[in-house]
């Protein structure tokens, strides 16, 4: 069975217990498998991009017609760090929901006459408006040249920089390193494996360092980052405390030799 995640972030546990590791974020509006019904509270979940663990099902909708309607009809990402979602269309209205970047959303109209606002319905088919700048619609597929997805890529790792290191975590309250490169990777239509490896059945495939290219992963042991250019990358680490700027250089400011020197693989799309 299929469902939808209403939560503003769902969180994804190790074992069917609160106390348990987190080892993943489902977003609002992210549609998830059900694998197993544990019990009254708990269901194992898979995400789009194949990861699993335990969710509780009051974060969910499991509903099958709901769920499959959802799926055809939820068509724009929110990419604004934290939206709105207001019951009229004007700042001065009350809040429904605060959804993060990521969240899905289904677009449902917007006046001509009216450049700020749309109206949107959330995961749980409540309906209200939010800025037209904060959505962009899903990439079902990546279609983009070579040139134009690296650079997009970059620029969206960029809009999460600073924000906070979260173990498990997939959006600006606080992300991990391979949260951040999925994340990035997701809006813009390529799904990709959710932790610091490159692992068979995914589009990443290891190419050669020579071969790096802005846009595309680089991996440390238990680490990764998204290369920038110039000897850049922007990665979302423990030891760094949010999502911030190193370099490969020795020579650089920015040099982190504790992870420059353990390289082991690069990762691209474009092979």
């Amino acid at each position: 069975m299929n469902a939808i995640v209403t939560a503003m972030i769902a969180n994804l546990h190790a074992m069917p217990q609160e106390e348990s590791e987190l080892v993943d974020e489902v977003l609002n509006g992210m549609p998830v498998k059900i694998i197993a019904n544990i019990d009254a509270n708990w269901v194992r979940i898979q995400t789009a991009y194949r990861y699993e663990g335990f969710c509780q099902k009051k974060y969910l909708i499991m509903d099958e017609e709901k769920t499959n309607t959802w799926l055809q009809e939820a068509n724009h990402f929110i990419i604004q760090s934290f939206a709105d979602i207001l019951q009229y269309p004007q700042i001065q209205s009350s809040k429904i929901m605060t959804l993060v970047k990521g969240s899905i959303v289904r677009f449902l109209a917007s006046k001509e006459d009216d450049s700020e606002w749309v109206s949107v319905q959330i995961a749980s088919g409540e309906i209200g408006y939010t800025r037209r700048k904060w959505l962009q619609p899903k990439v079902a597929e990546n279609r983009l040249l070579d040139s134009q997805f690296r650079e997009n890529v970059v620029q969206t790792a960029l809009s999460y920089l600073n924000a906070p290191y979260r173990w498990g975590g997939k959006s600006p309250l606080g992300i991990d390193c391979s949260g951040l490169c999925s994340m990035v990777y997701m809006l813009h239509g390529v799904l990709i494996y959710r932790d610091a490896k490159i692992v068979d059945g995914f589009p990443i495939k290891q190419i050669p360092f020579k071969h790096l290219q802005k846009g595309d992963l680089l991996y440390f042991p238990g680490h990764m980052a998204l290369y920038m250019g110039d000897s850049l990358y922007i990665h979302s680490s423990l030891g760094g405390s949010e999502v911030s700027i190193n370099s490969l250089d020795s020579k650089h400011s920015l040099y982190r030799k504790d992870l420059a020197t353990r390289l082991t693989a690069v990762g691209s799309i474009f092979i």
